[in-house]
């Protein structure tokens, strides 16, 4: 893990959004929605077989308090969902 005091700490890495809270911004609606969101986006990738051993789903809120989903993959399960996403287009665009 990276962070500030770690040895592998780089300030040019350092997101200022991430680490300062405004005032009034509510934060909190927005972590507990990008959870919710995290959870249910593992458990499809779970259920279309995507191999998630190696996967990270992190929640957080932005600068202006909404829901982010940071999702980090290997090079190998990036091209397998976007082969599911390809796929699961074609399907749609035959149903229309």
């Amino acid at each position: 893990m990276c962070g500030i005091g770690d040895d592998s700490f780089d300030a040019d890495d350092l997101d200022l959004d991430a680490v300062l809270w405004v005032r009034g911004v509510d934060y909190m609606t927005g972590w507990r929605a990008a959870t919710q969101a995290a959870a249910e986006l593992g458990d499809a990738l779970t259920a279309v077989g995507v191999d998630t051993a190696g996967s990270k789903l992190l929640a957080g809120a932005a600068a202006d308090g909404s829901g982010v989903v940071r999702l980090e993959l290997s090079a190998a399960t990036a091209r397998e969902v976007a082969l599911l996403a390809r796929v699961a287009a074609a399907r749609w665009r035959k149903a229309s």
